[in-house]
C-alpha cells in the first residue's frame, strides 16, 4: 500500500488549501513517480506557468475545470487532464476552486497505462477519456467505464490514503494489461535522465544496442519526444533547479553544457516564454496571488512552476527580494505526516 503521506493545509482571509503527497506502491515504480492530492477553496482565480519537465502529468479532477493554454494550440477546459512530454510551457488557470489528484508518470509508463504512442500526445493537453486504455481496463473489468467515473469514485472516498490505495490498484491492473515498454527505451531514458541530457544520441544508441534511427523511432513512440528534444528538456530542467538554488546564470550555463549564457537564455525563452532572470525573480518574489500551497512544484526538488498575475497578464516582473525561508511553516499552515 501507499505509505508516507505528507499532508499540509492552510487557511487565511483569502481561502483554504490542502495538499497530500505520497509515493505510489513500490510495484508501480519507477514508472509512476508520485501522487499529489490537491484541494483549493480560494476567493479568487489562480494562474500558473508550467515549464517543460521530463515526465507526463495526469490530473484526475474531482469537480471544477482547469483551463490550459499552450502556444500554437487552442485552450482546453477540462476537469481531468493528461499532458504528455512537451518542449513548451503551458498556463493553467482556474476560478479558485480545484480538487483532484495529480499523478506524475515516466513517459514510458504513460505509454503502457494508456496504450497510446506518446508522439501523438507531445505538446498537447487532452482529456484522458479520449485516450484508449489497455485491454481489460474498461466496464465490467475495472468497474469504471471512464476516467471521469474513476475520478468520481476517488472523490467519494473519505481520505487521501484510501484514494491513493485505489490508484495503486487501478494502475497495477492497467500496467498489467497494457503494451509493455521496451527495456532498451527505459534504459536509454534512465541514462538520459541521470546525465541531465548530456549523453550524445549516437553514444546512447550504441549503449542500448540500436542504430540512431531505431532509437529515435522507439523513443518517440514510448517517450513522445526524440532523444535530442528530450535531452533539451532535461538540460533546461537542471538549469532551472540550479538557478532556483541561487547559482548564477554564467555558472548554470557552464554546468549544464550550454555554449554560453546567451545559449541558456535563448533556450529559456523558447521553452518557457521568459528569461532566466525573469524566471528566477518570479520564483523569489511571485506576483500578488490568492493564498495557496507554497512551493507547489509538480516534481519534488524541481523548479517546475511559476505563479502568474491573476488578471491575465503573463508578464513576469523582475523583482529583487530575499529568498523565502523554505523550512518555515507559512502563516495559517499546519503540517502533518501520516501513513
Amino acid at each position: 500500500m501507499t505509505k508516507g503521506i505528507v499532508s499540509r493545509a492552510g487557511c487565511g482571509p483569502g481561502g483554504t488549501w490542502e495538499t497530500a503527497l505520497a509515493s505510489p506502491h513500490p510495484r508501480l515504480r519507477p514508472g509512476v513517480l508520485s501522487y499529489r492530492g490537491i484541494r483549493l477553496a480560494l476567493d479568487g482565480p489562480r494562474r500558473r506557468l508550467e515549464a517543460p519537465i521530463g515526465a507526463a502529468t495526469l490530473l484526475l479532477g474531482f469537480d471544477q475545470p482547469l483551463r490550459v493554454s499552450r502556444a500554437g494550440r487552442p485552450p482546453a477546459t477540462l476537469v481531468s487532464v493528461f499532458s504528455g512530454p512537451t518542449t513548451t510551457s503551458a498556463v493553467g488557470e482556474h476560478g479558485g476552486r480545484l480538487a483532484g489528484i495529480e499523478v506524475m508518470l515516466a513517459p514510458w509508463a504513460a505509454f503502457t497505462l494508456f496504450g497510446t504512442p506518446q508522439y501523438e500526445l507531445a505538446d498537447r493537453t487532452v482529456d484522458p477519456d479520449e485516450l484508449p486504455r489497455p485491454p481489460g481496463a474498461g466496464p465490467g473489468r475495472d468497474r469504471w467505464g471512464s476516467v471521469g467515473e474513476l475520478s468520481a469514485a476517488l472523490a467519494a472516498l473519505p481520505g487521501w490514503a484510501e484514494r491513493f490505495r485505489l490508484l495503486d490498484d487501478v494502475f497495477a491492473r492497467w500496467a498489467a494489461a497494457g503494451p509493455p515498454s521496451s527495456a532498451r527505451v527505459v534504459r536509454a531514458w534512465d541514462r538520459l535522465q541521470r546525465t541531465w541530457g548530456a549523453v550524445p544520441v549516437p553514444r546512447l544508441a550504441d549503449e542500448v544496442g540500436w542504430s540512431v534511427r531505431q532509437l529515435e523511432n522507439r523513443f518517440r513512440e514510448q517517450i513522445g519526444l526524440g532523444p535530442k528534444a528530450a535531452a533539451r528538456v532535461l538540460r533546461l530542467q537542471r538549469a532551472r533547479r540550479l538557478l532556483a538554488a541561487g547559482r548564477s546564470q554564467a555558472e548554470t550555463a557552464a554546468t549544464c553544457g550550454f555554449y554560453d549564457q546567451a545559449h541558456l537564455s535563448g533556450e529559456f525563452r523558447t521553452m518557457t516564454g521568459c528569461t532566466p532572470g525573469e524566471f528566477t525573480a518570479a520564483r523569489v518574489a511571485p506576483p500578488v496571488a490568492p493564498p495557496g500551497p507554497p512551493g507547489a512544484d509538480r516534481m519534488a526538488g524541481e523548479a517546475t512552476s511559476l505563479l502568474l498575475p491573476a488578471d491575465g497578464d503573463t508578464a513576469l516582473p523582475g523583482r529583487r527580494a530575499a529568498p523565502p525561508d523554505r523550512a518555515r511553516t507559512a502563516p495559517g499552515e499546519r503540517r502533518s505526516v501520516g501513513t
